[in-house]
């Protein structure tokens, strides 16, 4: 294949990659929009492949073929509860595999072929490809980990963490000096390397459970520029275009996060928002009141108005498909349903929006928070299934809480609130909800799909 075609192959893919997140940003178009990402990458695959550059085809297909395979196996094996941290420990790979064609460039960097302006740039490149690269890589893991349950959700809070960032950035600033002024040395990107590692370990670990939505989106644009700075060491258009769409569609979805937070986005990049403040889990709200699954069912069968806040707790149950069940028994009772969403629920951007249009949930029911939250008032009955700390009122009543001034759905405006949790444990924040110990709240215990089949058994 002709360079030139390869390149009108790239355009085509850059089309296409553009459509895709077009096609991702609204449920209905989601589909069509993973059609068009495939279409993307399967073109870039094959132009890239068949390009005059190309050396080594059976290396690449051996590569391309492990990778299909190990993909196809985590495909089909992981469940939705589990795609938050497969997508964390995906980014790491994209970190990953910057630092090594960072390193692979510079060993193959052939000075002569520059003038010493062109030179100064493509070490820039190296070095920035690694650095990022590296933060991308262990700030992932940490993240995978985080969500996994292998470290503790809580913030690493060393002494003068701040501080000690900024002395990282500022070494990682000198050495990038030191290394275009040398002409390049492999110690100083081994050293930059080392420090980025750490760094990036740092970054993520400052970060409580509580914001890990945050995080996977801002990783996620981490691996955007990572694969751009890839791009640019190798002299790939398309994956410079890539890595550009990737990283400021990241970076976007991270501020509207932050904003839906009220987070500051500067704090994220800087990993400087973990908890500085914590409310004591164990302080008295007062009694809380049980309710059993007849008892919903009473509740809703004299409903008009029913709101759905589901959490996390419903993906762990898969409870979205006897919600599903209940929604068209009510709505075919005359009852309004709907759905109210918070923007971080769940582990991961748009978990819950996924795991309701698995269940075949209509998308014209299901509401983002800023367009239901002022209809709690006027509902007759609330159903909180799974989740917790975007329905605390603590965030809007508690100055000292850690979570406070997060924007949360006011769930308990409503005339009643049936909260299906397996206990009385805090959330994923650490942060005790004291919306189970108001009035006008009841705890229906157990697990969440169990309760949801009873409650339906009863309608």
């Amino acid at each position: 294949m002709s360079l030139g075609l390869v390149q009108a192959a790239y355009v085509v893919a850059a089309i296409c990659f553009i459509l895709s997140l077009a096609g991702l940003s609204k449920q209905e178009s989601a589909r069509s929009g993973n059609y068009y990402g495939i279409a993307g990458m399967t073109i870039a695959l094959l132009a890239t492949i068949l390009g005059p550059h190309a050396e080594g085809y059976s290396w690449i297909i051996l590569a391309m073929v492990i990778g299909a395979v190990i993909g196809i196996i985590l495909a089909k094996r992981v469940e939705m509860t589990g795609m938050p941290e497969l997508v964390a420990i995906l980014h790491s790979f994209v970190g990953l595999a910057a630092v090594l064609v960072g390193f692979n460039t510079f060993i193959e960097l052939d000075s002569t072929q520059f003038n010493q302006v062109m030179l100064n740039i493509h070490l820039v490149e190296i070095f920035l490809g690694v650095f990022i690269g590296a933060v991308t890589f262990t700030g992932s893991i940490v993240a995978f980990g985080k969500l996994r349950g292998l470290i503790s959700s809580k913030p690493l809070m060393l002494p003068h963490r701040h501080k000690l960032n900024l002395v990282a950035l500022l070494i990682s600033l000198y050495l990038l000096y030191y290394f275009v002024e040398s002409n390049g040395n492999v110690f100083t990107l081994v050293l930059v390397t080392i420090i980025a590692l750490i760094f990036g370990y740092h970054l993520v670990a400052s970060i409580g459970g509580a914001d890990m939505p945050v995080v996977i989106s801002m990783l996620n644009s981490y691996s955007g520029w990572a694969a751009a700075a890839a791009g640019f060491m190798l002299n790939n258009d398309l994956l410079i275009v890539t890595g550009a769409l990737v990283g400021s569609s990241g970076a976007i979805l991270s501020y509207i996060m932050c904003k839906a937070m009220n987070r500051s986005f500067i704090s994220v990049i800087a990993g400087g928002f973990g908890t500085d403040v914590q409310i004591d889990s164990d302080e008295e709200y007062g009694e809380y009141h049980e309710s059993s699954a007849e008892e919903v069912a009473e509740l809703l069968k004299d409903a008009k108005s029913v709101i759905i806040t589901p959490g996390y707790g419903m993906a762990v149950a898969q409870a979205q498909y006897p919600v599903y069940e209940i929604t068209e028994k009510l709505r075919a009772k005359g009852v309004n349903v709907r759905f109210g969403i918070h923007p971080v629920a769940g582990r991961l951007p748009g978990h819950m929006n996924v795991l309701l249009a698995e269940a075949k949930v209509p998308y014209d029911i299901v509401l983002e928070m800023d367009e239901i939250n002022d209809d709690f008032e006027e509902t007759d009955v609330v159903l909180v299934i799974g989740a917790n700390d975007t329905v605390n009122p603590a965030a809007a009543e508690n100055p000292t809480s850690p979570i406070a001034g997060m924007p949360v759905l006011k769930v308990w405006n409503a005339k009643n609130v049936v909260v299906f949790k397996r206990s009385m444990n805090t959330g994923y924040a650490g942060v005790q909800n004291p919306l189970f110990f108001k009035e006008n709240s009841s705890m229906l215990f157990g697990d969440a799909k169990e309760s949801c089949l009873k409650i339906l058994e009863n309608l």
